[in-house]
């Protein structure tokens, strides 16, 4: 059974060009599910047994361990996708999913910051003038100013940077390659960490990450998280603020400022405009929700 879930993750690879990340949930999740199918009685050794009463088990068993609807959502949707592949290819006459809806999810808008937070936020690492807050400066101005994601950063080279443009260019979802501008104050944080930061914190001349940890290796979406989770209880945060949140925050900042809904799903390489509209339903109450808890009453 793991021999077709290697077949499916290299079509995932090669033919849908989907992320590393993408590909480790989905034989994250197919593993998982042909580790059930194993242990049932009695034990499934071929997908070609499969029915829609397994998959039906498999979703009240990942209920009754309290796996959160979206998780399981997504567990269910890579286990059609599989079943289709299959399908397709012949290795199953019949498809078991065929019929089976995928759980209802609820749409959570996104959790956005103030302008004012968002600041208070930035303006931290610039109390350390050491090579590692020259770094964390750059690295939070980089990533409120593009709305990149975390894996989207931490993969990024010296050579995708190009301040005499004023411009980044990151690979995102699929390896599709955008340009993103750049704000000024963004371009001079990224300067002083490449001149003066940078060289500090590398040890090895021919590593061409941008951003590094204190071993001169490129940072890690840990690491990232990590830092900004200490920036965010400076602020008293806390938890509140994820690498994510500064993404979230850049896109509702602007659209609020005026810009198309097009050029916010280009910025944040958005395949579905619909996943960019999320966007425009984070209104005025839910930001002045924010700024009031950052400036109580006195």
């Amino acid at each position: 059974m793991q021999e077709q879930i290697g077949k499916f993750l290299d079509f995932l690879a090669v033919e849908k060009g989907y992320s590393e990340n993408t590909i480790a949930a989905y034989r994250n999740d197919l593993s998982q599910f042909a580790g059930f199918l194993t242990k049932m009685e009695p034990p499934m050794t071929s997908w070609a047994e499969v029915n829609q009463n397994s998959v039906v088990n498999f979703i009240l068993h990942l209920k009754e361990r309290e796996y959160t609807s979206s998780t399981v959502a997504r567990k269910v949707a890579a286990i059609k996708s599989f079943f289709h592949f299959l399908l397709a290819e012949g290795t199953i006459e019949d498809d078991p999913t065929v019929d089976l809806d995928s759980p209802k999810v609820q749409k959570r808008l996104p959790k956005s910051m103030s302008h004012d937070l968002v600041n208070r936020l930035l303006a931290e690492p610039a109390k350390d003038s050491t090579p590692k807050g020259q770094r964390d400066k750059a690295l939070l101005e980089l990533l409120y100013a593009t709305g990149m994601r975390v894996t989207e950063l931490v993969s990024l080279n010296i050579d995708d940077v190009n301040l005499a443009s004023a411009n980044v260019r990151c690979f995102g979802k699929g390896a599709k390659e955008r340009i993103i501008p750049i704000y000024n104050r963004a371009a001079q944080a990224l300067e002083e960490y490449l001149r003066k930061g940078r060289p500090r914190l590398s040890k090895d001349p021919s590593e061409k990450a941008l951003f590094l940890n204190h071993r001169g290796k490129r940072l890690t979406r840990q690491g990232l998280w990590l830092i900004i989770k200490r920036y965010a209880d400076e602020i008293g945060m806390g938890s509140e603020v994820t690498p994510h949140t500064l993404r979230h925050s850049f896109a509702t900042h602007m659209l609020s400022g005026g810009a198309g809904l097009r050029e916010v799903q280009k910025l944040l390489g958005h395949a579905n405009i619909s996943t960019t509209q999320v966007y425009t339903h984070v209104n005025g109450e839910q930001l002045d929700e924010v700024y009031d808890e950052s400036h109580p009453a006195k």
